[in-house]
């Protein structure tokens, strides 16, 4: 039987589910397969289910499946890459459940690439051996297209298409997450839940440079905040080195296998610069690549942001190059690069978060009944700086955690009690809606889309591969004008001011995407916010986190970064401080 994909529903009351998971990229898809099939469980996309930034993922899945190689090796690979923030419990956990993670891929139907019948394994930078499994180089489209078929053979997920989750509902009393607030086909609805799982991806649209889809906007960070729970290491934010900059192309991202094969990073004389800046040269951690590339280009170029360098795929096998990156020879063909015989211009992009909303092995949040998976969660795993192809394990590791999940009876399936027409009454007095939605929109629209287009500019400057102090603080200063400008919004004060469970017509369905840019950014001016905070608080250079008045590393700062709401002393409500790393026992 086939799933249930809910649209315009002839009633205003939509079903009610034990589990609500928001996003449907691989973290999203995965957990819903692996919770208990007795549990009702609505699936949220805010787009459709094939468009996710792990359906871009092109590097693959790391996994000890090679005899020669073994957990011990990879935990240690990712722990030095981490470079001191990994938690050690949280890493061994990943690599030991990694392979029984492919193996149910494969039984799903997964096709890896093979050599000779066995899987085949390529090597990826700073990793010891060959672990990283592909399916050619698009692996990421063919897990999330393996799982969505799964997803939707499955009659107790209820997938909702182009539903944009706004926040998570809380109860006022127990301050327990009990379901979520979100805009669907032309309303604001409630949906009660006795488990709401984020797995909403990451935030790549903060920066004005990212591989990252549209989508990616950081929505579960700023909900999981805006509800009060604990967040960590923000600052930590991973650029990939090359990422195409043909005219006109988008960011399309050149993996980091095709420097594991043997590609060269050149610049215009043909000269592999990167050894200028590390040993290991292109095969370097890629927040040191990402580096070498923006110092080189500060120093041979007049404006470095709109220039380039080059990724030289001439040096490994052509046969090799067309069984392993068809995707790359398509993309590239089609601006016009003919990579068997020219190099490839390519920059530094916004690629992953390492930090996000803090949880534990099991996905739990610092709120009870609200869990995070996958990009838009901080499991300990990536530390300052993701080992390459540990992200899609990551969402499969920790999602298969679902199976296990128990609810409160107490909390499925209870009645929604919420506003009441006194309580709507009261809050149109305080907050008038004297015109429509609609009206309201097109009133604020302009200014609304104006701040989407500065702030990603303005961050990426001020929080992009290298930051400074006063910089970073004339930002954050400028995001604060923005914050209250858009909260003064006539929209904002309409919409930010609902009563829980009051449901509200804003007219046609076509109103949704306008009202898509307004929520997402809502999200991207808090995200915006949280990350130049957290990269101001800490004052040294590891990881994915560089300052150039603060260069070094500091041992006083082997610690996470975690950031608290709902502190009425700290700034804003919010209060940043430090946490002890969990390191290996002696």
């Amino acid at each position: 039987m086939q799933s249930s994909v809910l649209r315009s529903p002839s009633a205003p009351e939509l079903p009610q589910f034990d589990v609500l998971i928001v996003g449907a990229g691989a973290a999203g898809l995965y957990t819903a397969l692996c919770l208990p099939s007795h549990y009702r469980i609505g699936l949220l996309t805010k787009d459709t289910l094939s468009l996710s930034a792990s359906d871009w993922a092109q590097g693959g899945i790391a996994a000890v499946v090679d005899p020669g190689d073994s957990p011990a090796l990879h935990l240690a690979d990712t722990l030095q890459a981490g470079v001191g923030l990994c938690d050690y419990d949280a890493v061994k956990f990943l690599v030991e459940q990694a392979p029984q993670c492919i193996q149910s891929l494969v039984a799903m139907g997964v096709s890896f690439d093979r050599h000779n019948g066995e899987l085949a394994l390529t090597l990826e930078a700073a990793h010891s051996r060959r672990r990283v499994l592909h399916a050619a180089d698009t692996t990421g489209r063919q897990v999330v297209s393996t799982l969505t078929a799964q997803v939707l053979s499955r009659k107790h997920i209820h997938v909702f298409s182009q539903a944009l989750t706004l926040d998570v509902w809380l109860d006022q009393a127990t301050r327990r997450c009990q379901g979520i607030c979100l805009l669907y086909e032309g309303h604001v609805r409630w949906l009660r839940s006795a488990a709401v799982i984020l797995a909403t991806g990451g935030g790549g649209q903060v920066f004005a440079q990212t591989t990252n889809p549209e989508l990616s906007t950081g929505d579960g960070v700023a909900i999981a905040h805006r509800a009060g729970a604990m967040l960590r290491d923000l600052e930590f934010v991973q650029f990939h080195p090359t990422a195409l900059t043909q005219p006109g192309a988008p960011r399309f991202l050149i993996s980091e296998a095709v420097r594991g094969e043997g590609a060269h990073l050149i610049d215009h004389n043909g000269r592999r610069f990167a050894f200028d800046y590390h040993p290991a040269g292109e095969l370097a951690p890629r927040d040191v690549v990402s580096r070498a590339i923006f110092s080189y280009l500060q120093k041979t170029h007049a404006d470095p942001a709109a220039a380039h360098v080059w990724l030289d795929l001439r040096p490994i096998a052509p046969e090799t190059i067309q069984h392993r990156f068809p995707n790359i020879i398509q993309v590239c063909q089609r601006w016009g690069i003919d990579v068997f015989h020219e190099p490839i211009p390519v920059a530094p992009a916004a690629h992953y978060w390492m930090g996000g909303i803090a949880t534990d092995l099991v996905n739990q949040t610092s709120i009870p009944g609200l869990y995070a998976v996958g990009e838009t969660a901080s499991t300990g795993v990536h530390g300052a700086n993701r080992l390459a192809s540990n992200s899609l394990l990551e969402c499969l590791v920790f999602g298969a955690q679902f199976a296990h999940l128990e609810l409160e009876a107490t909390n499925i399936r209870q009645p929604v009690t919420g506003a009441t027409d006194a309580d709507a009454a009261k809050a149109s007095e305080r907050y008038p809606l004297n015109a429509s939605i609609a009206d309201l929109l097109e009133s604020d629209l302009m200014k609304i889309q104006a701040l989407r287009q500065e702030l990603p500019r303005l961050v990426w400057q001020s929080a992009g591969i290298c930051r400074d102090g006063i910089m970073m603080a004339t930002a954050i200063a400028q995001i604060q004008r923005w914050q209250q400008e858009f909260s003064d919004l006539a929209i904002t004060q309409r919409l930010q001011h609902l009563e829980p469970a009051q449901d509200v017509a804003l007219g046609e369905v076509s109103i949704d995407a306008q009202l898509r840019v307004w929520a997402e950014t809502r999200n991207l001016l808090d995200v915006a916010w949280l990350i130049l905070q957290s990269a101001h608080f800490r004052t040294e250079s590891r990881g994915g986190h560089y300052r150039v008045d603060y260069p070094d590393t500091e041992t006083a700062w082997e610690a996470h970064t975690l950031v608290c709401k709902n502190d009425e002393t700290a700034l804003n409500g919010t209060r940043w401080s430090k946490a002890p790393v969990v390191k290996q026992p002696e």
